[in-house]
């Protein structure tokens, strides 16, 4: 990173104090650019706020004070992709960004590295954070932890650390951020994967798991040692940490997700070692802590389709209460807030606006725009988004959410199936940029919540394991007939999209489901099951992994080497295509390699059938960047309109 002059810092303070003035229909830039703010971040004393914008395929880290706009600091990143931003005090900014890269000398493909900088605001200079942790790799793999202990701010931050062997284990590393002098703080274990750091910077709690056999071991801090509490061999689904418990002191630990449909058991290891706590909570995507004490004090989920906030304190509880109020009928999500927790950043998500970032300030009783995510849109470039109920065949309630174009009527209208990756993932209410796009062009876009889909309970998750290409496929087709027989889509007009599972269910759909869609485009899609779970088993160094049996227990096969993996791969059926095929793909993506689209491509052109390929350069399986993200909308776009026209 490197610093810009002062007309940056101005360009980029009227990007997001003025949107664009687009023309009277919005072109596809302005939903497949990335978010103009990615990240807002308030410092502990609430008296700067750091944002991370883009415009184009350059990020710009800009830090102001809240009360005058007055521009602190303003970074390039160039095309780095940020990925998070932390402030470990007034003086510094911690800034994290990845990188797709493959170590040399080290065995594997690239991977997702993550590194992060530390910004001195008083001397204006940067640091790569790790930059004197040798012998270390020069990235971090988990949070850091920023802690202050005897007047100074450290970083507990996880690293991987060469240990005697030249075998690399995860580790703990301390850094002293005012002249960056860094110790191996805690030498992990072999198969250490986790850790909790009390306030004080020691950590408290370690987890281990020997992922081949399934050992799971949990070692708590007693006096100065972490000692073995508890081992057990599970192959599946283990304990997690997550972070200090309730009093800011204790580990926490969670036992199980979903147990009760709707509430996780949890435990807390006091430091002492005195009895440990038993406790439930409402299940969550994220749990929230104190941003001074570290304590445990509530927790987020999306319910349904309501984002809904726990809180351990009534009188916070009531505060967030007054928050949401302010802004009725509109999804508002915490982003960061002060010490004291009077001043917040929000991201608030209208219906007919689309979302943006809003700075609160409780005190003061006033809230005021930061900026919008999609400034080029306007009102009547945002489509409505429905919910949609219906049962599969087999009668299984399966959920979802259609946006139907401006302009036009219910009636008969052409349709894009839209699956969400995951597969144990989900769609949410509310604005999506490729849904929106779509429905900008004249289609209807349907995404389904199939079975397998998480955030709908335990039983809902269970009920895809073993259904790839069978009955989660066929959840999507039979939402097709459910909004055929409503009269909203007319069944001769329908193609499918999807990225990464999303891309597998597309490539499905022409192989597995036919006679559905009249075209399908795959974005980052698997397409060959067994070279899929032999690249995981290579990336693990030939070792037969949790992640495997995670993926054997999805397919519903016994392992890599199942025969029936054939019988649900598309590049083994291409023979049963009738429709056009559009592959994108980014050459750096580390999560589905990009020969799963070559091989698909070739097969296909083997067959003499309808394929085109799309190749992302320098992109990953994220779309994490402007340039190539807009070119996979435009290359998808022009490949639905030619094969299912909307008039």
């Amino acid at each position: 990173m490197r610093r810009v002059g002062d007309w940056l810092a101005g360009l980029a303070l009227l990007i997001l104090a003025l949107a664009a003035n687009p023309a009277a229909a919005a072109p596809l830039e302005a939903y497949g650019r990335l978010p103009l703010v990615e990240d807002a971040e308030l410092s502990p004393n609430g008296e700067m706020i750091a944002f991370a914008l883009t415009r184009e395929d350059a990020r710009i880290i800009l830090i102001r004070k809240v009360a005058t706009g007055e521009v602190v600091a303003t970074l390039n990143a160039g095309n780095q992709k940020i990925r998070d931003l932390q402030w470990a005090s007034e003086d510094y900014l911690l800034i994290t960004a990845s990188q797709t890269a493959r170590i040399m000398d080290m065995a594997g493909p690239s991977r997702e590295y993550f590194l992060t900088t530390v910004l001195d605001l008083k001397s204006g200079k940067q640091r790569n954070l790790m930059e004197r942790a040798a012998p270390a790799m020069n990235v971090v793999i988990g949070p850091l932890y920023v802690r202050r202990i005897d007047g100074d701010i450290y970083v507990i931050a996880e690293g991987v650390h060469f240990a005697d062997n030249n075998q690399g284990r995860d580790s703990l590393f301390r850094i002293r951020l005012r002249d960056g002098k860094t110790w191996v703080h805690r030498e992990g274990h072999r198969d250490t994967d986790d850790w909790v750091v009390g306030m004080d910077g020691e950590p408290i709690a370690e987890t281990e798991y020997e992922d081949v056999k399934g050992v799971w071991t949990l070692r708590i801090r007693k006096g100065k040692s972490l000692d073995v509490v508890t081992t057990d061999t599970l192959q599946f689904s283990r304990p997690s940490l997550a972070g200090l418990g309730r009093d800011g002191a204790s580990a926490l630990l969670i036992l199980n997700h979903g147990s009760d449909g709707g509430t996780v058991d949890a435990r807390e290891y006091p430091k002492d070692g005195s009895p440990t706590r038993d406790f439930v909570l409402p299940d969550y995507d994220e749990l929230i802590h104190d941003p001074v004490t570290g304590a445990l004090i509530g927790s987020v989920a999306l319910v349904g389709d309501e984002l809904k906030y726990s809180f351990l304190d009534p009188k916070t509880a009531a505060v967030w209460s007054a928050v949401t109020k302010a802004y009725p009928g509109q999804k508002v999500r915490l982003v960061s807030w002060s010490d004291s927790r009077r001043k917040l950043v929000a991201q608030v998500e209208n219906p007919e606006y689309g979302p943006s970032f809003v700075l609160i300030d409780l005190d003061q009783k006033r809230s005021d725009e930061i900026g919008n995510l999609y400034p080029d849109l306007k009102r009547e470039d945002v489509s409505e988004v429905r919910p949609v109920r219906y049962a599969a065949a087999d009668g299984l309630e399966i959920t979802g959410y259609l946006t139907l174009p401006r302009g036009k009527a219910d009636r008969k209208l052409p349709l894009i199936v839209l699956p969400h990756g995951g597969p144990a993932s989900r769609d949410e209410p509310g604005f999506d940029w490729w849904s929106q796009a779509l429905a900008s062009r004249g289609y209807a876009v349907f995404q389904p919540n199939f079975r397998g889909s998480d955030g709908f309970g335990d039983d809902f998750l269970a009920a895809g394991y073993g259904e790839w290409g069978r009955k989660m496929q066929t959840d999507l087709s039979d939402g097709v007939r459910y909004l055929t027989a409503q009269g909203l889509v007319d069944p001769a007009r329908v193609c499918i999209v999807g990225a990464s599972y999303g891309g597998y269910a597309a490539l499905a759909g022409a192989t597995l489901d036919t006679g559905v869609y009249r075209c399908a485009a795959s974005v980052s899609g698997v397409s060959d099951l067994p070279r899929f779970l032999n690249a995981r088993y290579r990336d693990a160094n030939h070792r037969e992994t949790d992640g495997l049996r995670y993926w054997s227990r999805f397919l519903g096969v016994e392992g890599r080497k199942d025969p029936d993996l054939n019988a649900i791969s598309p590049v083994r059926l291409v023979d049963k295509v009738t429709i056009p095929i559009l592959l994108v793909h980014g050459k750096d993506d580390t999560v589905v390699r990009y020969d799963q689209s070559q091989v698909m491509y070739d097969a296909l052109k083997k067959a003499g059938k309808p394929v085109e390929l799309v190749t992302l350069r320098d992109e990953d399986h994220w779309m994490s960047r402007a340039p190539t993200r807009l070119q996979m909308l435009e290359t998808v776009v022009a490949f639905l309109e030619k094969h299912n026209p909307v008039d």
